[in-house]
């Protein structure tokens, strides 16, 4: 049996372009250099992470069972983290902040009264019809 190849992130960082292009995703090192032109994402997604962790990356975007199974047969070995690793700031974030509720005003206090008031209307309109 084959003896696991063990990356660390100097050389997994040396694995970063289209020909020579690996991703550490949850510990695992895979070998995407012949993927690349498959990727349904398109290739500016793979080299953007290219030689990389890029667990949160794929995480975020969701993928499929089938994503995950082709995936398997691009494993080259294990990412062993010796903390050196910089994280890369994202361009955006993927998750909307949160809007803050409106402050309560006279003129909220009014549209809900008239629309009460619109709404027992109808309501009286109704029985006595």
């Amino acid at each position: 049996m084959a003896e696991i190849k063990t990356f660390t992130h100097a050389d997994l960082a040396s694995h970063n372009t289209k020909d020579n292009l690996y991703l550490a995703i949850h510990g695992k090192v895979y070998d995407c250099s012949g993927f690349i032109d498959e990727h349904p994402g398109g290739e500016e997604v793979l080299l953007d992470e290219a030689g990389r962790d890029a667990t949160e990356s794929f995480e975020d975007v969701g993928h499929s069972e089938e994503a995950r199974d082709i995936m398997s047969k691009l494993y080259v070995g294990e990412y062993k983290t010796d903390g050196s690793e910089k994280t890369k700031p994202k361009a955006h974030s993927s998750t909307p902040k949160p809007i803050p509720a409106a402050e309560p005003t006279e003129s909220s206090s009014i549209q809900y009264v008239l629309a009460l008031a619109v709404v027992a209307g109808c309501v009286i309109w109704k029985v006595l019809s």
